[in-house]
């Protein structure tokens, strides 16, 4: 086969995978996705709580240090996803011409980084005083849930 056919064939094959692995990245179908409305966010962020407040059996301070941190949390989602609430789409665009376009990614990244950067000391001290209000037998129950869940495909 001629150098430059193997080639092409090989830029295509590569460019297909890229691209399906990161259409199939973006796309989720779950409860909690980005389409949600405000309301139905509200609502899912209470459930969790409720939720988390039951297994751990919180107090009604614990429970607001917990609210906090999950708006805190959604506050970071909501930065991070920024405007454009379709990632599939702005990875689209990087590859919709005849070159990648460089420039754009590394805005998109920079874009994500800060807003990472941004939310994230107020993140981390939502979650440190939520933690630090646990009692030390609450502590071991997140201990062991994230250690149960820390192993995705863990059978045993």
């Amino acid at each position: 086969m001629k150098l430059w056919l193997k080639r092409t064939l090989i830029g295509v094959f590569g460019a297909s995978i890229l691209i399906g692995g990161l259409s199939a990245c973006g796309h989720r179908q779950h409860s909690w996705s980005a389409n949600m409305s405000a309301e139905e966010s509200d609502q899912f962020r209470g459930k969790m709580v409720e939720r988390v407040s039951g297994k751990l059996e919180l107090n009604e301070d614990q429970k607001k240090r917990l609210t906090a941190l999950a708006d805190k949390l959604h506050e970071q989602r909501a930065a991070l996803v920024g405007q454009n609430k379709d990632p599939r789409t702005e990875v689209q665009a990087l590859v919709a011409g005849d070159k990648f376009d460089k420039a754009r990614a590394q805005a998109l990244v920079t874009e994500k980084t800060t807003a990472i950067q941004g939310k994230s000391p107020e993140v981390i001290a939502a979650l440190a005083d939520f933690y630090d209000s646990l009692n030390p037998t609450q502590q071991q129950k997140v201990r062991e849930f994230m250690q149960r869940r820390g192993r995705w495909m863990h059978r045993g």
